[in-house]
């Protein structure tokens, strides 16, 4: 049997999006976004109230981040969005699909959820974007020089890789708003 190996992996993630995932933000407010379920949650904050030991970040609002504390922190949904946006998709897209130029440190975080959401729509946009186009042939070229100790790892573990982490990021994302609307 032959089996399009590219067009499984855009249906696994773009499945989920399209089902699971997007359906949970919509409604998503900004005392959401913001909320911190427990004390000492790490999230996106004014810049200049950063609780953490390091914020990156170039706009008004900066992403707590690192070193992480024993034991680690609880994010907010601000704080997970942000990781999902850059990190898992900007990043990537940046390094292998011609998406802008990316980095924690340049990126301007979102002080509102509505920002966040656009963001993360034109990130998951130009990921799937590029994850389509690559094929069989696309998934098994190596990573290269931006995956670091992975560079000779194909494509495909990428794919699977952020696939993963969009789908226990959301997850997450998904258990912290119905956590809200009976705690908060």
């Amino acid at each position: 049997m032959d089996i399009d190996w590219n067009a499984e992996l855009v249906s696994q993630l773009d499945w989920y999006w399209q089902n699971q995932l997007r359906p949970r933000l919509v409604g998503l407010t900004d005392e959401e976004y913001f909320w911190e379920p427990v004390a000492g949650c790490w999230s996106v904050r004014p810049r200049g109230q950063s609780r953490a030991q390091k914020a990156v970040g170039s706009g008004d609002f900066v992403l707590e981040y690192g070193p992480e504390p024993e034991p680690p922190p609880v994010t907010t949904i601000a704080w997970r969005l942000a990781h999902i946006i850059v990190p898992v998709l900007a990043e990537r897209s940046a390094a292998h699909f011609g998406g802008p130029a990316t980095d924690f440190y340049a990126f301007e975080f979102a002080g509102t959820a509505e920002q966040a959401l656009r963001q993360l729509d034109d990130a998951y946009a130009t990921w799937i974007t590029g994850v389509r186009r690559l094929g069989v042939d696309g998934l098994c070229q190596p990573c290269g020089p931006a995956e670091g100790p992975y560079a000779e790892y194909p494509l495909a573990a990428l794919v699977l890789h952020v696939h993963r982490e969009v789908l226990h990021h959301g997850a997450e994302i998904a258990l912290l708003r119905d956590l809200y609307l009976r705690l908060g």
